[in-house]
């Protein structure tokens, strides 16, 4: 199936999709019901916010979108494909080719440089060396760290370390990045200046978003803002 960044027909085709997704946590012998029946369509070059009170259940729903946890009930589909019916080996290698993730705190290898880490996501898929430096480059240039390749996570600031988490997770192109409050750690001014950087590479690239964050006025900028109140996905 065509990426919708290299498909115009690929407008308005749902990438990812959520259907009656329900999840529990069990501490000791009482069960907490976090989600309830939650039903998402996510639609190609789309943005959404998830929003919600702290404990609502925010972070538990992008692990169940991206695959990364399996709901107690209901299903999640991503590029067509069930997440629940696949093998983790084939979990991983939808996720590593559909989705891209973003989390509040970068998560960047710090034995490597920006570009070796951007260039990890391609490697694991077995591109060749080269090519895979050359596109993480590329993707490098457009977060405005042409000068910070060579450099390790520890020789870059926060806003930095943050684009270059950034253009790891849109290295591959992928049809949706899921982002766990992406500026959460940022100050305000680099957590601006994130977000423009998202919303422009999501347009560049026809990549779809799903945000989750505390943020509203951060959140008014998205396509569509979703809110988690009782267990259920409400319009915010």
């Amino acid at each position: 199936m065509s990426t919708p960044e290299s498909s115009p027909s690929s407008a308005g085709r749902i990438v990812l999709a959520a259907r009656g997704l329900s999840k529990s946590y069990r501490e000791t012998r009482v069960a907490t019901k976090v989600l309830s029946n939650i039903d998402l369509a996510v639609m190609s070059g789309e943005s959404i916010a998830i929003v919600g009170s702290s404990g609502a259940g925010k972070s538990t729903l992008l692990h169940l979108l991206g695959g990364l946890d399996l709901p107690d009930s209901g299903e999640v589909f991503v590029d067509g494909h069930s997440m629940n019916e696949l093998s983790d080996a084939a979990r991983g290698d939808l996720r590593n080719r559909a989705l891209g993730f973003v989390y509040q705190f970068h998560h960047l290898l710090p034995e490597f440089t920006a570009l070796e880490n951007v260039a990890m996501p391609l490697l694991i898929r077995g591109m060749a060396t080269a090519s895979a430096g050359n596109a993480a480059r590329d993707i490098l240039a457009k977060v405005g760290l042409s000068e910070r390749v060579e450099h390790k996570p520890g020789e870059l600031s926060g806003g930095e370390r943050q684009r270059a988490a950034i253009a790891r997770a849109l290295v591959t192109s992928p049809q949706c990045v899921l982002a766990d409050e992406p500026t959460g750690n940022l100050d305000a001014g680099n957590a601006r200046k994130v977000y423009d950087m998202m919303i422009a590479l999501k347009q560049d690239l026809g990549t779809a978003l799903v945000v989750v964050t505390h943020d509203m006025e951060l959140a008014a900028r998205m396509d569509r803002v979703l809110e988690i109140r009782g267990g259920s996905l409400i319009p915010a």
